[in-house]
């Protein structure tokens, strides 16, 4: 059933807390993790990165849907993420070259949101509790019935969901004449990942999620790229053994976001679920090599245990969260592998730390 402005939604939260609101998208029921980004745009890019499966997104910003959509605004082949949260929610959008508006695109792509709910108390209220899932419907009006289906619902720590998003089959990007490749493990990787090594005379191979390095190494790559993605590092058993294989073997490595969690696993540095994590295009970090901030992306519930980065001989840490102080940036001493939990590529974002593709090239 389509939107009209009279269909009413509501949102139930992990603690039994109950916001009411309009229903938007398609009328039905959705469940995820809430968690909160502070963009005031790139919304399009959002709903399509990966490592928004499984979770609920609330836009702070107050007005959503106003510029429309574009095709060439997608960070992978569909909308990732399992539900909106939003104040106003606008069908009527300006800009020149929409293909669309937010509405029908989110009748296409089969997704159930709320809107008219106060995003400030909303936001306010989970900052405080910390991340917990929640159920949206518009299908469903029935409070205790919704409550019984969330508690249903897993956490997403401890949850595997890269093998869910990342491609089946290998595939090719950028031109097979180029100076150097990059094998990139997919994860849950976001298009303009991809096209900053295309942009630096990279021809990029993208391997499936479960692809051991005996398979990525035949290809004959002259560095290795660990991808963002969703879900909790610590049960990513896979993974942690393939960067292993990579780093024993001595070739270059690069990590963003999930692949810095899995650089650590690698390294015995343990991860963990954070209370809210980071979400938006204006957290800031500090290069700790360099003595410069940076205005980053970033899209991570999970993060690393900085004591462990601390006692490990190996490994140090470059960048940290001025908010937090959380690390956001390790590299091996010995070897050339490095990591950021922030997004570099920025896409939407600032591009303050697309620096970090330049030194990995520089690895080759």
């Amino acid at each position: 059933m389509k939107y009209t402005a009279k269909e009413k939604a509501i949102l139930v939260l992990q603690d039994g807390s109950v916001f009411e609101g309009i229903s938007v998208g398609v009328k039905g029921t959705t469940t995820g993790e809430m968690c909160f980004n502070t963009g005031m745009t790139g919304y399009q890019e959002i709903y399509t990165d990966p490592s928004y499966s499984g979770q609920i997104i609330i836009n702070t910003t107050s007005h959503i849907g106003n510029y429309g959509t574009n095709d060439d605004e997608q960070e992978s082949s569909r909308v990732q993420f399992s539900g909106l949260v939003c104040n106003a929610f606008s069908e009527l959008y300006s800009r020149f070259k929409s293909a669309g508006g937010l509405q029908q695109y989110f009748e296409k792509n089969n997704i159930v949101a709320i809107a008219g709910v106060d995003t400030r108390k909303l936001v306010r209220h989970i900052r405080s509790k910390g991340a917990m899932n929640g159920i949206i419907s518009a299908s469903d009006l029935n409070i205790e019935s919704l409550k019984s289906t969330l508690a249903k619902v897993p956490s997403m720590e401890g949850l595997e969901l890269s093998s869910q998003v990342s491609t089946k089959e290998h595939y090719f990007v950028g031109n097979e004449s180029a100076k150097y490749k990059v094998a990139v493990l997919d994860l849950g990787v976001k298009r303009n990942i991809i096209n900053n090594f295309v942009d630096r005379d990279c021809y990029c191979k993208v391997f499936p999620a479960h692809t051991p390095y005996n398979e990525m190494k035949a290809w004959g790559a002259n560095g290795y790229f660990i991808s963002n993605g969703p879900g909790d590092p610590s049960v990513m058993g896979y993974a942690i053994k393939t960067v292993k294989d990579i780093l024993d073997d001595n070739q270059p490595v690069f990590g963003i976001c999930l692949g810095h969690q899995l650089l650590a696993q690698a390294n015995g540095i343990a991860t963990y679920k954070m209370h809210n994590g980071h979400r938006g295009l204006n957290h800031p970090v500090k290069n700790l090599l360099t003595g410069r901030s940076e205005i980053t992306s970033q899209n991570h519930g999970f993060s690393v245990v900085a004591e462990d980065v601390s006692k490990n001989i190996n490994v140090e840490a470059t960048h940290i969260n001025l908010n937090d102080n959380t690390i956001e940036g390790i590299r091996l001493k010995h070897k050339k592998a490095f990591s950021v939990q922030y997004h570099p590529e920025a896409a939407p974002g600032p591009h303050d730390s697309r620096y970090l593709f330049d030194q990995f090239v520089d690895f080759f």
